[in-house]
């Protein structure tokens, strides 16, 4: 596949016979007969209504009219086998596809993937991010980094990050609305949550504080934000909008940097986390980008 060439007609004899300077030459390198190589000459000398070629006792040799033809067409079937060439090391060139939702996608993933990109440069990868994920294992080869509990998944699947939440939100914050020194300070205060079509399968506010035995009361909420990404719960923590969920491993680089600050007791939940599925039916590549996944993720 590599090595086939483009179809060019006569313009490959002809670039090939300047090359060799004869037409037998032309054709063997071309798997032609030379009666056939003969023909497609003459046939262009006919159109074009010049002579090309002066037949000489060993080989050919080409007119004027014929090295002006030859300059154009050798560069021309040079540069198509390079572009061919090109289109096929492009098309050939291994490809990876990940699914996951878009809070694993921009907070954990795209940070990291300078580091794949510099250890495996020659592989391509393609991230669908959505927030409806089979939590089955694909057929087509793709991998998935999905969320949930470990009885929705089957046992060839992988807990790559388990939840662990603490409320975060940045010094500005507490400089202005008080160091949050309490569970009912922190119920006070506030919050950006996360809205969800169906009650949340991870810790929100009202599970989380719930855990911790802390009530919130009617008046609390006013003022509260809402947002329907967690992107942009996490950005409006950074804007000092108030105090988010922080969800340890999609945060960590933030907190790290002094960004975010937790600002109360963390929560686990080991049974739920993003999960790291396998295809069905796996190949290098699939295999490839699992392993660098787990490793990221500090996993064996």
């Amino acid at each position: 596949m590599e090595s086939r060439r483009v179809e060019l007609g006569w313009m490959r004899i002809f670039s090939e016979i300047g090359k060799t300077g004869s037409l037998s030459a032309a054709a063997s390198a071309l798997g032609l007969t030379q009666p056939a190589v003969s023909y497609q000459i003459r046939r262009l000398e006919e159109q074009l209504g010049v002579s090309l070629l002066k037949r000489q006792h060993r080989g050919v040799e080409l007119t004027a009219e014929g090295q002006r033809l030859l300059d154009i067409v050798a560069r021309s079937v040079s540069e198509i086998d390079e572009l061919a060439r090109r289109f096929r090391t492009e098309t050939d060139k291994p490809t990876i596809r990940l699914r996951t939702d878009f809070a694993f996608s921009s907070l954990w993933l795209i940070p990291r993937m300078h580091a794949f990109r510099t250890l495996y440069p020659e592989v391509d990868i393609q991230i669908v991010a959505t927030q409806r994920i089979e939590k089955g294992r694909s057929d087509d080869g793709d991998i998935a980094v999905v969320f949930g509990r470990r009885s929705e998944f089957d046992r060839g699947a992988l807990l790559l990050l388990p939840e662990k939440v603490a409320p975060v939100c940045t010094q500005g914050f507490l400089d202005r609305y008080g160091s949050l020194s309490t569970l009912d300070d922190l119920a006070r205060t506030r919050l950006i949550h996360l809205d969800t079509e169906e009650p949340s399968p991870w810790f929100d506010w009202r599970t989380y504080l719930a855990e911790l035995g802390v009530r919130r009361d009617g008046h609390a909420g006013q003022g509260d934000l809402s947002f329907n990404t967690y992107s942009l719960v996490v950005q409006a923590a950074i804007g000092e909008q108030g105090v988010a969920i922080g969800w340890m491993g999609l945060v960590d680089s933030l907190l790290a940097t002094g960004m975010l600050k937790t600002a109360g007791p963390a929560l686990e939940a080991p049974e739920r986390g993003y999960w790291l599925l396998l295809p069905r039916t796996r190949d290098a590549q699939s295999d490839l980008l699992a392993a660098w996944l787990m490793a990221e993720a500090g996993i064996d």
